[in-house]
């Protein structure tokens, strides 16, 4: 029995005296007595093992037992393992020694494990206990000297030293006490008659036996024994063996003879008639065998369990009806079979790794036990062929499931991964266990475009903030790594930023107009759009969008020729004997769109009843549609419209005058008043505006003005010809090359040839600045002064004065 006897200073120096740590390997071991109180230090594991406090706590230390209760705890904030509950020596191990606690200390982050083994050293806490308080013998007084007694060996649940060390007989007259040892090393007691008794002396002997254990104090148990003395019966049954073995299987059936124990007798009759019985039971045999008193026959009556037992020790006693006695030992040994299947225990799991993770990251931590022994406990843990995992074992019954190449999460998100334990049993027997891995995403995908390249169309004089396109990019990753933003690399075109054209939606990725485009100006637009995800580091892809700008008729066709200036008439001369079809001029126009907004043509507008020209649809050429008569006027005004073929139609107006006139003084006459008021109307326009500039600015703007007009009027008689008859030539205005798309591709370059003897006119192409089909004079008086001039005979040169 257990006694509480001992003091805390008793407590604290076995303590001191058992309490060690070893460290091996990794590993470490303590010592510790039984009993301690609860929250008492076994050891500092920051210190045994070269740890420290902040790696326990960063790695989620904690202690992972086999057993199902948990006897020590592990104190993250100290480091030190504690007694979580108050350990019983005896009722954990029983009589195995040595008695230890087997923990693993688990970190993660990385995992790591250490091994701590925790020693229990017996108190002696228990005193010898005999099984039954009185023990009743019946001793004939025919016994000789020499004639032995077994007694019943008392039991202390303490070992080593604290278990029995010794036995005590008193009194001690007739009885010597005799210490026996088996081949097997068990020990029996035997009570030796040391003198002959005598029923009429003494019809009954009372002995104590007491057992001492070897503890300090030491412990003693007693049993009284009755000793009735009976007449004569002088032999008592002997066995034939005083050890009996036997072996069976743990799944022997109920009613299996394991063995028979047998004893004869000297005697006849019934002091020679032996019966037999189990001597005493500490470990609740008898629900396991049973022997049959008259046979010896020793049967399996309970189940048996190689793993809870391994062995029994019986104590066999043969009784004649004398009650004489004999004791023989029995050894039954239990086999194995394989009757346990592997079990599987997941000491830690990381159940969402990185796809980026190396191999052989550590992704679980596996303790597989088998209850079964030899080659019915030897298990082996494999994992499925088609997972990148495999299995490395770490120490006994440890293995550890790492990875075994490089993970997808793109290609695979997660993973059943199906653990089975088999041992090596016949038949074997297994266990299987599946561990749901999610695989988390990387950042290891950039974002891809449907398409490389991308072409918009979009109107000229759209309306800012117009969308144009949108163009959509997809990311194979997930989360964050899979947000996508769209960016528009900053580039120039036309000297301006791209930025200033269009924008973009970075989560829509709809591009928009920032400004109306101009077709006339620009055609094409071509930008770069990146997608960039969310991840760290973030990754990008280009597309490239070309904006296509369409043309809209938003332009008027331009007349190039004949010039329309305000300070200058443009006149036509058309002989009186022009024959049909007569080319009298030519009108030149461009539209600066493209397409059919390009295409031009011509017509005049309000016709004449009779209507002496015509102008070609087409070309702009203007002719005769038939001889002129007397009735035609000689100065007329043709009004030509320049339509082009858009939708809506856009045009520009020109005005052609024409004179139909022989003689170039003729054509002068005509002219000469028109010219007079315009050339007075645009004097008083100059003074006016001379006057306003003077009292207005200061005078230095009036000398620029002077100046200003002067070169004008220079510039505008650079630009007149001589011709063959010292007619003035029109300037020639060459087609700007600038101009495509339904516009003029060629320059046309007229000459007229007159002469006032045969009133016929040839009108020619010629070559450039070869021109004579306009008269144009920018001054009446230099008309008058070519009169005179022509009047005098001074045919030979006509030039125009300096004002």
């Amino acid at each position: 029995m257990k006694t509480g006897s001992s003091g805390s200073s008793w407590t604290l120096k076995l303590f001191l005296l058992f309490a060690s740590a070893l460290v091996i390997h990794g590993q470490v071991r303590y010592s510790i007595p039984e009993e301690m109180p609860k929250g008492s230090v076994v050891g500092n594991i920051v210190q045994d093992l070269g740890l420290d406090v902040k790696r326990l706590k960063t790695g989620r230390a904690r202690i992972f037992s086999e057993g199902s209760r948990e006897y020590i705890a592990l104190n993250n904030d100290r480091g030190t393992l504690i007694v979580k509950e108050k350990i019983d020596r005896e009722e954990m191990c029983g009589q195995v020694t040595p008695c230890s606690l087997y923990y693993q200390i688990i970190l993660e982050n990385p995992v790591d494990l250490h091994g701590v083994d925790v020693e229990i050293l017996d108190i002696n806490d228990n005193a010898p206990l005999f099984p039954h308080a009185i023990v009743k013998l019946k001793i004939s007084e025919g016994s000789v000297v020499g004639t032995r007694f077994p007694l019943e060996n008392a039991v202390d649940s303490d070992v080593e030293v604290n278990s029995i060390q010794s036995y005590s007989l008193v009194p001690s007259e007739h009885f010597k006490l005799n210490q026996q040892s088996h081949s097997d090393g068990s020990q029996y007691l035997e009570m030796v008659l040391q003198t002959t008794l005598d029923r009429e002396n003494a019809e009954q002997h009372i002995l104590t036996l007491t057992a001492v254990d070897g503890g300090s104090p030491s412990r003693t148990g007693t049993v009284k024994i009755h000793i009735d003395v009976l007449d004569v019966n002088d032999n008592a049954p002997v066995f034939t063996s005083r050890l009996y073995k036997a072996s069976l299987s743990e799944d022997s059936p109920k009613g299996t003879v394991v063995l028979t124990v047998s004893a004869s007798d000297a005697d006849a009759g019934v002091n020679g008639e032996v019966s037999y019985s189990f001597s005493h039971s500490m470990d609740s045999m008898a629900d396991v065998f049973d022997i049959d008193s008259t046979s010896g026959d020793i049967k399996v009556v309970g189940n048996l369990d190689f793993e809870n037992k391994k062995q029994y020790k019986i104590d066999v006693k043969a009784s004649d009806k004398g009650h004489l006695t004999d004791t023989a030992k029995v050894l039954i040994d239990v086999l194995d079979v394989n009757d346990n299947a592997p079990v599987i225990t997941v000491m830690t799991f990381s159940d969402n790794i990185p796809e980026n993770a190396p191999p052989d990251t550590v992704v679980a931590v596996l303790n597989v036990k088998d209850l079964d022994s030899d080659k019915n406990g030897d298990v082996r843990l494999h994992v499925d062929k088609d997972v990148p995992f495999k299995i490395k074992s770490s120490s006994a019954n440890i293995f550890r499931l790492v990875t075994d190449q490089e993970l997808d999460r793109e290609r695979v998100p997660q993973y059943n991964i199906t653990l089975t334990a088999t041992d090596q049993g016949t038949p074997s027997h297994s266990t299987t266990k599946v561990l749901l891995l999610k695989v988390s995403d990387i950042n290891d995908n950039a974002p891809a475009f449907e398409s490389g390249s991308y072409t918009a169309y979009v109107m000229e004089n759209n309306a800012p903030g117009l969308s144009v396109y949108s163009v959509k990019a997809s990311d194979k990753d997930t989360g964050h790594n899979a947000r996508i933003s769209y960016y528009l690399e900053e580039t120039q075109t036309n000297n301006d930023l791209i930025s200033t054209y269009v924008s973009i939606n970075s989560e829509s990725g709809v591009i928009h107009a920032v400004r109306a485009f101009d077709f006339e100006q620009m055609k094409e637009l071509r930008i770069r759009v990146k997608a960039l995800d969310g991840g760290s580091p973030p990754l990008s892809s280009n597309a490239t969008v070309t904006i296509v700008v369409t043309d809209q008729n938003d332009n008027t066709p331009q007349v190039l020729y004949p010039v329309q200036t305000s300070s200058s008439m443009v006149a036509e001369i058309v002989p009186r004997s022009a024959d049909i079809g007569y080319l009298v001029t030519k009108v030149v126009a461009v539209d600066v769109d493209s397409g059919q907004n390009a295409w031009l043509s011509y017509k005049l507008q309000k016709a004449a009843d009779r209507p002496l020209f015509e102008v070609g649809a087409q070309n702009g050429e203007i002719r005769t549609v038939r001889q002129v008569t007397d009735k035609d006027a000689v100065k007329q005004k043709l009004t030509v419209i320049v339509e082009d073929n858009g939708q809506p139609s856009r045009s520009a107006t020109v005005t052609v005058n024409v004179a139909v006139a022989d003689s170039f003084p003729e054509v002068l006459s005509e002219f000469t008043e028109f010219t007079h008021d315009k050339d007075y109307n645009n004097n008083l326009t100059f003074f006016l505006l001379l006057a306003l500039i003077v009292v207005s600015i200061l005078f230095i703007f009036s000398v620029i003005a002077i100046i200003s007009v002067k070169i004008y009027r220079w510039r505008q008689r650079k630009l007149f010809y001589k011709s063959a008859n010292n007619l003035p030539v029109i300037p020639y205005y060459p087609t700007p090359t600038m101009y495509s798309d339904g516009t003029l591709h060629h320059t046309y370059n007229y000459e007229m040839c007159g002469t006032t003897d045969s009133r016929m006119t040839d009108v020619k192409p010629m070559r450039p600045y070869s021109q004579s089909t306009l008269v144009s004079l920018s001054r009446p008086g230099t008309v008058q002064r070519q009169q005179k001039q022509q009047q005098a005979g001074d045919a030979d040169d006509i030039s125009p004065e300096n004002d």
